[in-house]
């Protein structure tokens, strides 16, 4: 009975002394991997943080803008779909590249 509980012991503490040599190897990669993202991030410039605008103008003024980008990108993926030619494609891309500031200050109104 004592060399069966001698073998169980054995057997858990091999188990246990597996798992802390699996830990530590993680624990090594980790610690590399911080050391060189510290090493990378310290010859990076930092980041700028932009504060926005948060009045209810400024909010208004992006909505229009995404709500003109996003009718430009479809303009531009319908022509690209419809027109064959490659003339025709141009033109499109160069007319509403010239409109929009002109359809922007028409329909929102913008005076700057």
């Amino acid at each position: 009975m004592s060399r069966e509980r001698a073998r169980r012991r054995a057997e858990r503490e091999a188990e246990r002394e597996r798992r802390a040599a699996e830990h530590a190897l993680r624990e090594a990669r980790a610690a590399r991997r911080r050391e060189l993202r510290g090493r990378v991030t310290a010859v990076l410039p930092r980041r700028v943080r932009v504060a926005r605008q948060g009045g209810i103008r400024a909010r208004r003024r992006r909505d229009q803008n995404a709500v003109i980008a996003v009718l430009w990108f479809i303009t531009q993926v319908l022509a690209w779909l419809l027109l064959d030619g490659w003339a025709a494609r141009l033109a499109v891309l160069v007319l509403s590249i010239l409109l929009i500031p002109v359809l922007v200050t028409v329909v929102f109104d913008r005076r700057s």
